[in-house]
C-alpha cells in the first residue's frame, strides 16, 4: 500500500528527533489500553488501527492483550501519527474528551470504588507507577484551593500538548462523571498555546499556557465530593490487585526504584547520598550497599535523574543554560554541557534546535 508522503516526511521528522532523545525514556511505558483507546477514536476519520500501527511495526494482535505495555516514545509516536493521519492538530482534546475511569485498569475501578474524590486521589498518587512513571503527580492543598499538578520525567517530543492536554481534560471529564456534578477549576500548561486551542475553549477547562507547570486548579471542596459508585468492599478488593501490579512492575520490591522515584521527586537538586540515607532512615553504607545488592549505584541513579531533567527544562525556552546547570547542581555551564554532551552526543543549544524548543 503507498503511503502519503507528507506522512512519511512527518514520520521521519519525528524519528530524528525521536533519536536526540535520552534513551533512559524507553524504561518509561504505558498501558495497552491507550494505544486501544486512540485507535478506536481515529475511525471516526476513517482512519484505520493498522495505518495507525504501522508507524511502530506494531499488528493490531497486540492490542488483545490487556496487561500489555508500550514504551511512552512508542505511545509518542502513534500520537504524532494519528494526528497526521487525521489532520487534527487538536487530538488531544478529543482524546481527553472520551477518557473514562476505566481506562486507568485496576487503578482505575478503584477510584470508582472510593468514598469521596479524596480518597480516590489518595490511591490515584499512591499506584500511579501502575499507569505510568513518565509523569510525577502531586496534589496539593493551599486553604480553599488545591491543585493536581503533573511533573514530566520525560522528554514527550512533538507529542507533548496532545499528551498533557488529553490527561488534564481527561482528569475533568473522569470528576465529572463519577461525582455527576461539574468540579469546575482551571488549567495551567506549560507549553505554549496552540494555534487549535481556540476551536475546543469552550469545551475545556478555562486554560492557561506557558505557565511554570502543568497543573489543574480547583475549589478543594471538590474532594469531598462523594463518588457516585462508592463500594467499600470492591474498593479493598480494586486496592488489592493494585498492590499486585505494583510488585508484578517491579515497584514494590526493587530498592533502587525507591530510590530512583525520590531523586526524580526534588524539586531543585537531586541530593547527596548522605540526604538521601537520612530520608530513608539508613546509613549511607547501608544505602549504598542496597543499591549494589541490585546491581545499581547511587551516583548512577543520580546521574539519570540528572539527565531526564535536563532533557525537560531545555524545552521550556524560557530557561537559559546557565539557568539549567544552576537547577541542576552544576557549579559552571561548561561543566554541565560537557556531561549532555557525554549523555545525548550533542550540545544542549543543539538539543533545543533539534526540538523546536528554541
Amino acid at each position: 500500500m503507498l503511503r502519503d508522503p507528507g506522512v512519511e516526511v512527518a514520520l521521519l521528522a519525528y524519528s530524528q528527533k525521536a533519536r536526540m532523545r535520552d534513551i533512559a525514556a524507553s524504561e518509561h511505558t504505558v498501558p495497552i489500553a491507550l494505544v486501544t483507546q486512540l485507535v478506536g477514536l481515529v475511525k471516526r476519520w476513517n482512519v484505520g488501527a493498522a495505518d495507525v500501527l504501522s508507524a511502530v511495526a506494531m499488528d493490531e494482535k497486540a492490542l488483545e492483550d490487556p496487561f500489555a505495555r508500550v514504551p511512552v516514545l512508542t505511545m509518542c509516536a502513534l500520537l504524532e501519527r494519528a494526528r497526521t493521519l487525521t489532520a487534527e492538530p487538536g487530538l488531544g482534546y478529543y482524546l481527553g474528551l472520551q477518557t473514562r475511569a476505566t481506562l486507568y485498569g485496576y487503578l482505575g475501578f478503584a477510584g470508582l470504588s472510593s468514598a469521596t474524590v479524596r480518597d480516590a486521589l489518595k490511591l490515584m498518587l499512591q499506584f500511579a507507577p501502575i499507569f505510568s512513571t513518565a509523569l510525577a503527580t502531586d496534589l496539593r492543598i493551599e486553604g480553599r484551593a488545591a491543585s493536581l499538578t503533573f511533573e514530566e520525567r520525560v522528554d514527550l517530543g512533538s507529542a507533548r500538548d496532545v499528551v498533557l492536554i488529553s490527561l488534564i481534560v481527561g482528569a475533568r471529564e473522569i470528576g465529572r462523571a463519577v461525582t455527576g456534578r461539574d468540579t469546575g477549576g482551571s488549567a495551567d500548561f506549560a507549553f505554549p498555546e496552540p494555534e487549535y486551542h481556540a476551536r475546543f475553549a469552550h469545551l475545556a477547562l478555562y486554560s492557561r499556557f506557558d505557565q511554570p507547570v502543568n497543573r489543574i486548579q480547583f475549589d478543594a471542596a471538590v474532594l469531598d465530593f462523594p463518588i457516585l459508585t462508592a463500594d467499600p468492599v470492591a474498593a479493598q478488593l480494586a486496592r488489592i490487585q493494585c498492590e499486585r501490579q505494583l510488585d508484578e512492575l517491579g515497584f514494590g520490591v526493587r530498592f533502587a526504584d525507591r530510590v530512583r522515584r525520590l531523586i526524580a521527586d526534588e524539586d531543585d537538586n537531586l541530593g547527596s547520598v548522605e540526604q538521601m540515607a537520612s530520608h530513608l532512615d539508613l546509613s549511607p553504607r547501608t544505602l549504598r550497599r542496597r543499591l549494589s545488592a541490585e546491581g545499581v549505584s547511587f551516583s548512577a541513579l543520580v546521574e539519570q535523574g540528572r539527565r531526564e531533567k535536563a532533557l525537560r527544562l531545555l524545552r521550556s525556552s524560557r530557561l537559559s543554560v546557565e539557568d539549567v546547570a544552576r537547577r541542576l547542581g552544576y557549579t559552571t555551564a561548561s561543566s554541565f554541557v560537557r556531561a549532555f554532551h557525554r549523555w545525548t552526543g550533542t550540545t544542549p543549544v543543539q538539543y533545543r534546535r533539534a526540538t523546536g524548543a528554541s
